[in-house]
């Protein structure tokens, strides 16, 4: 009961998250107007908005203009309930579970906004890295239970994190005489290390091209695409360095 209560929270939060995704890009307020079809501007009824369910019901359509609605909406309701257990598994419900669930939402409002736009918003980014730091710091999560030891590792983790993807960038310039990262991906990281830390943000700066580097071959050569949004691939490292990377570095390092 408690695993199904947090997936139907986690649902009811997607379908929020995806008004994010909708409208941060386009300038819009998130808290109002009420959700609206982006078709017909008509006002979407509440037992039409209901996470996951009212998809499956409306068979994918629009009730009123009958437009089809995307994929991307029941997509992001199921993943950020799936996340949403997945951290309940891992943290129950503590201090710990809110604070990472706020980050990973924040990395699934990114992800899609990245792979649609290409662009990273400062809206998500900039508050993050202070969420960041005033969370890890408060309650002395990734410092061995301290205030001050927290305080340092999340500083150097914005450090490390930033500092790894602007030397990236800087690189790629010297190298393809262009710009190969944008700004945000650099804020992107300097978000994650506030909230992982320095360790587990280097094991992500050192994960992500794995996943981007199958992406972007397929990409290569199935659309002869030359750009890639490289902040989902960020993301997903990051989650899987939240759970695993302590002990990632436990068997590469020994300790």
């Amino acid at each position: 009961m408690e695993y199904l209560i947090v997936f139907m929270f986690g649902a009811i939060m997607g379908s929020f998250l995806n008004v994010c995704i909708y409208r941060l890009p386009l300038g819009k307020s998130i808290v109002t107007p009420r959700s609206f079809c982006p078709f017909c501007e008509k006002t979407i009824r509440w037992y039409d908005n209901i996470p996951l369910i009212s998809y499956v019901l409306l068979l994918g359509k629009c009730r009123h203009c009958k437009q089809p609605i995307t994929l991307r909406y029941v997509a992001v309701e199921l993943i950020t309930a799936l996340l949403s257990v997945g951290l309940f598994y891992y943290f129950s419900l503590s201090a710990e579970f809110f604070v990472y669930w706020a980050f990973v939402s924040s990395l699934i409002v990114v992800t899609f906004i990245d792979i649609e736009h290409q662009e990273i918003p400062d809206e998500i980014s900039i508050p993050g890295i202070f969420l960041g730091v005033l969370a890890m710091t408060f309650l002395k999560l990734g410092g061995s239970g301290s205030y001050l030891p927290s305080f340092i590792n999340s500083s150097l983790g914005i450090l490390a994190g930033g500092g790894s993807m602007f030397l990236l960038g800087m690189a790629g310039e010297l190298i393809f005489k262009k710009e190969a990262l944008g700004g945000g991906d650099v804020k992107l990281m300097a978000m994650i290390g506030a909230f992982l830390g320095w360790k587990l943000v280097i094991l992500t700066f050192f994960m992500a091209p794995f996943f981007g580097s199958i992406v972007g071959m397929y990409m290569k050569v199935r659309h002869k695409r030359e750009i890639i949004a490289y902040g989902p691939y960020l993301s997903l490292s990051s989650i899987i360095c939240l759970i695993y990377g302590n002990d990632i570095l436990k068997y590469l390092f020994g300790h």
